[in-house]
């Protein structure tokens, strides 16, 4: 019986033996792509990303203060800018945010800060401090000793440095500050300027465009120092000397005579 069924089947399939043996030689052979398949498609994909105008054609400005790397080492030299509030009646300031910045733009110290005195006044159209910021900020004395201990040894950028340096009660070394109020070729003839006016002529940024933002004054500051680095160590230099020079000439002492007078030290006949 069983020989039969296969007979049989043999007999309706003539052919599906030679069939199989076609099929079976036809996938052995690697396919050759046509030549559409090996030049065209890859041309193709490219080609659309080539066109796409948002990879290819960027219009959107650089930021100059954006940061060059993501180093947030101090280094030698650091940018420092702060927003202040007001307590007693409002007209008195203290520190409601300080920023610090390294060479290359990155935040290094960022607090939000707590006064002593009870804040009366947010200042918000300018500081863009508000209530929800301190909150949870830090008191005053954390934030002046942590920020202390950084500028400590340090070059110190900014702008108006004496208004920072007040309410945050510490000093520095007027050999080490750089002060971008102060640098004698941005002064002008009616005297200091403020900082959106120089990031807006030397830098091309604008800045302070409402609610000021210290992280974006501080890069600001800095990048200013940076690109006239050069000139303005050597002036400090000069005025170092200069002032040097001044304390070892010791002015002669005179001795008055009745209504005469003459030099203490006395010459050689």
């Amino acid at each position: 019986m069983g020989s039969q069924l296969k007979n049989k089947r043999l007999h309706l399939n003539p052919n599906w033996a030679q069939l199989q043996q076609k099929l079976k030689s036809h996938d052995s052979k690697p396919q050759r792509p046509s030549k559409g398949s090996q030049t065209e498609n890859p041309k193709t994909i490219l080609g659309k990303r080539k066109e796409r105008p948002n990879v290819e054609l960027d219009d959107s400005p650089i930021n100059p203060l954006a940061p060059i790397n993501d180093d947030i080492s101090v280094t030698d030299v650091v940018a420092m800018d702060c927003e202040m509030v007001g307590v007693s009646q409002g007209n008195k300031s203290a520190l409601g945010r300080v920023t610090l910045v390294n060479t290359w733009g990155n935040v290094v110290y960022d607090e939000f800060v707590r006064p002593v005195d009870r804040v009366v006044d947010f200042r918000t159209e300018i500081s863009g401090i508000r209530p929800r910021d301190l909150r949870k900020a830090k008191d005053f004395w954390v934030v002046q000793k942590r920020v202390a201990d950084i500028i400590k040894g340090r070059i110190l950028v900014g702008h108006a440095l004496h208004n920072d340096l007040k309410v945050l009660l510490l000093s520095h070394p007027k050999k080490d500050l750089r002060d971008t109020s102060e640098y004698q070729p941005f002064l002008r003839e009616g005297g200091r300027r403020a900082l959106r006016h120089l990031a807006a002529q030397f830098l091309g940024v604008q800045i302070q465009n409402g609610e000021h933002c210290s992280i974006q004054d501080a890069r600001a500051a800095m990048l200013l120092y940076q690109k006239n680095k050069k000139k303005w160590e050597k002036s400090v230099k000069d005025q170092m000397r200069l002032k040097q020079k001044q304390k070892k000439r010791k002015p002669k002492k005179k001795i008055k005579q009745g209504d005469v007078t003459i030099d203490s030290i006395p010459t050689a006949l």
